[in-house]
Formats: structure tokens, C-alpha cells, sequence
């Protein structure tokens, strides 16, 4: 079994339109730096989870996320494995921690003996992406219902680049292998960007549900609807629901994906 798996994190993003990403940027609201994207983080955390739990777990497993503390690039995480539970719905308890010690994500993963049914697609509207996103206001995010779907084809010749990027070894995801996951979760963000014109942000949480895997040539559709906004300590969240459909027809993942849209400055 796999108690620990460490990994040197990489920010992979310093030039995305996100500027939390940013050295300089990241700065200004009191960060040591650019943060690593929290959907690098959650790829992390999965490499224990699938090294034990087996590639069922792509097909038919659970994963709740939290992004307690800001990661930084070259930091040295260690993933450990800090609880299990064996009988029934087997089930993982993991942290990600820094090399001094602070946590900076926690995560629990299961992989039901009798898996949740994936809610029907009709509940989740496609629509064309805005021809003009809507500011990062409040009012104007809060009254977002049904979000511009998201679509992508994964091709599983470019795979290569993104396991290298992660630092991912694992055999499952190699020689036309399925999608990774922490790849599936990028379509989160990009949806949420594709609606809203975003300044700084992060991403501070997910509950992921898989229902089946991504394989070479499959068109990814990712629908979705703003579930909620609220503020906390002066950050403005965001609350999404987003279901992702292969080819139209296939339900492949589910998940609430919380991020602060607004951040305090410190």
C-alpha cells in the first residue's frame, strides 16, 4: 500500500489569464508567490488513490478536495495516505503537505461497493458559449444560471506532455491510456473563465464524482449552472455544478467546484 508519494510541485500556469499565477500579481494580495493551480494539486493527490484504489476508481470513484494554504512552484509535497477504511465502500484519507510540514490540501477518495448513478444529462443545458463574458461582479455572477458549455477532444497523443508536466508515472495513463483526471478538472476552470472575465482567482475546492473514463477521440462537453455565490473573510466564492458528457451521450464525471472569484487583498 501506498502511505506517502512525494512530488516537486510546478506552476505550469505562469502565463495564464489568471494572474494569481503570477509572481508579481500573487504579491500584491500577500502570496509568496505564483500559486500553483489547485487542479495541479488535486492531480497530485491522485496518484496514491489510483496506485491503491486501481483504475476502478477512474471509472466509478469519489473525491473530495480542499485547498487550505497556497502551494508555490518547486515546493516539495509530500501526498500521504493518513487514514483507510478497507471493508464496504473503501475509502482514503490524504493530505498534501509542504516540506516544513503545513498542509496546503486535504482530500478524502472512496470507491463505493455500490456506485451512484450519474444524474441525467437533461438536467444539464447545453448553451453556446457568451459572445461577451459578463464581469466578475456579484450580481452579475450570482444571476448566471445555465453557463456556455465547454467542449474539448482528447487526443491521447498529447497526454505525454500533460503527465510530464505533473510528474505522473503511473502505467494506467500511458500508451493511449485513459484521461488523467487532474486533466478532466482543467475543463472546470476553463468553463468557469469561458463565461466570466475573471481578474486573480482561485480555486479553493471540488467533489468530484467519476462515472466512467475519457478515452482517445472523445469529445468532452462540460455543462453547468452557478449553484451559489458567498462571501467569507472578505473573498467573494463561487459555487459551480458541472456535469461532463463524452460524445453527448455519456456521462463521465460530476462535480461542485468552489472558487474565490474576488479575493481580499491582505
Amino acid at each position: 500500500m501506498t502511505e506517502s508519494y512525494a512530488v516537486r510541485a510546478h506552476n505550469a500556469a505562469t502565463a495564464s489569464e489568471n494572474k494569481i499565477h503570477d509572481d508579481g500579481v500573487a504579491r500584491t494580495y500577500g502570496f509568496e508567490g505564483g500559486l500553483v493551480p489547485g487542479v495541479t494539486v488535486y492531480a497530485y493527490l491522485t496518484h496514491p488513490v489510483v496506485a491503491e484504489l486501481g483504475p476502478d476508481w477512474l471509472e466509478h470513484g469519489t473525491m473530495t478536495t480542499r485547498f487550505v494554504r497556497p502551494c508555490y512552484d518547486g515546493d516539495d509535497l509530500t501526498i500521504d495516505v493518513v487514514g483507510r477504511r478497507e471493508s464496504g465502500d473503501r475509502m482514503l484519507e490524504l493530505t498534501a503537505r509542504r516540506a516544513h510540514g503545513e498542509v496546503v490540501a486535504t482530500a478524502t477518495a472512496s470507491l463505493p461497493a455500490d456506485p451512484d448513478r450519474p444524474p441525467p444529462i437533461d438536467d444539464y443545458a447545453a448553451a453556446p458559449l457568451p459572445a461577451e463574458r459578463v464581469p466578475a461582479t456579484e450580481e452579475r455572477v450570482g444571476a448566471l444560471r445555465t453557463l456556455g458549455s465547454w467542449e474539448a477532444t482528447f487526443h491521447a497523443e498529447h497526454a505525454p506532455a500533460f503527465l510530464e508536466e505533473i510528474g505522473e508515472d503511473l502505467a494506467v495513463y500511458r500508451d493511449g491510456g485513459p484521461a488523467h483526471p487532474g486533466y478532466l478538472l482543467l475543463a472546470a476552470n476553463w468553463v468557469f473563465g469561458a463565461n466570466v472575465r475573471l481578474g486573480p482567482w482561485m480555486h479553493v475546492g471540488s467533489d468530484v464524482t467519476n462515472y466512467d473514463v475519457v478515452t482517445d477521440g472523445d469529445r468532452v462537453f462540460t455543462r453547468g449552472r452557478v449553484a451559489g455565490v458567498f462571501e467569507r473573510k472578505g473573498h467573494r466564492f463561487v459555487d459551480l455544478d458541472l456535469l461532463m458528457v463524452a460524445d453527448e451521450t455519456r456521462p463521465v464525471l460530476h462535480v461542485r467546484h468552489t472558487a474565490i472569484y474576488e479575493i481580499a487583498r491582505r
